[in-house]
């Protein structure tokens, strides 16, 4: 499938190889760097489209610079204010209109740096023993500062299973009860310690509709920057069509046949359902479905 998937493929060359050298790190840091300009986690857009770059003069002095690697050779970075708070928050209507006018790369770079960005805000102490950390290997790592402790922190990804249950022809697809009206996508839930991909898929979709899937197979996967997951995108079968619903995460769950979800995915006004919008990667996953 041709179709792209948001906040993934970001143009900047993450340059592992310079994070922990700090010769070649330092040597980035000129004037011919860029910072990426953010209004706390958000984006600041131009009038054309486009994310806003600055200097490095432009962060405040006892801000942290987290490296986000190169482009056409110049060190990219973000900064980590002293008085930054992070965040667990979905994405706002506000900010999705704003993401929307970004063109698929640099949604990318935005999505990466948002979060990288959000988690050293949220680990500025250290979870083993309480003391502060510091920014270290040009920001892909925080070191608690207790001589004593000296644990390394890295920056963390959350696995989220998102997926596709299918029974005679037939989709199954909820909604909880924070979509819009008439919004119906695909189940999914965090995978569990002790967990494989496919043991989560089977326990979330047996735990909030009640069936037994088979076949579980991967179709595609998401980084999803809200505050920093990794969405993978399965599909499975379902011997039976008998559902029971876990009322405290689904509002609603049916089945739907291909004719609904193409109506739904053309935006028909008279479609049963409203499709997950484009940069969800349940979008990506109907589409999948449609044209296999």
């Amino acid at each position: 499938m041709s179709a792209k998937i948001a906040f993934a493929g970001s143009p900047i060359d993450r340059a592992d190889h310079i994070r922990a050298n700090p010769d070649a790190l330092n040597g980035l840091m000129d004037w011919r760097a860029r910072l990426l300009k953010l209004d706390g986690l958000d984006p600041v857009i131009s009038v054309d489209n486009r994310l806003e770059w600055g200097t490095l003069a432009d962060a405040a002095p006892d801000s942290e610079l987290v490296f986000l690697g190169l482009a056409d050779g110049k060190g990219c970075f973000a900064e980590v204010a002293p008085n930054l708070g992070g965040s667990v928050a979905p994405a706002n209507p506000r900010l999705w209109a704003a993401m929307a006018s970004l063109d698929h790369g640099e949604l990318a770079t935005y999505g990466g740096a948002r979060s990288l960005v959000d988690w050293h805000a949220r680990h500025r102490f250290c979870a083993r023993c309480g003391s502060p950390t510091k920014l270290a290997k040009g920001g892909w790592q925080r070191s608690c500062t207790s001589q004593a402790c000296k644990a390394e922190h890295f920056p963390r990804v959350d696995p989220v299973t998102i997926m596709l249950v299918e029974h005679q022809g037939n989709l199954l697809l909820g909604r909880q009860p924070r979509f819009p009206p008439r919004r119906f996508s695909a189940l999914a839930g965090f995978v569990e310690p002790g967990e494989s991909i496919e043991d989560a898929v089977a326990r979330e979709v047996h735990e909030e509709a009640g069936l037994v899937v088979r076949d579980v197979t991967y179709v595609a996967s998401q980084p999803w920057p809200f505050p920093s997951s990794l969405m993978i995108g399965c599909h499975s079968h379902a011997d039976s069509a008998e559902l029971t619903i876990d009322t405290t995460e689904l509002e609603e769950a049916r089945w739907f046949s291909r004719a609904e979800i193409v109506a739904a995915m053309a935006g028909d006004e008279d479609a049963p359902f409203i499709a997950p919008p484009p940069h969800a990667v349940a979008h990506y996953l109907l589409k999948w479905w449609l044209e296999r």
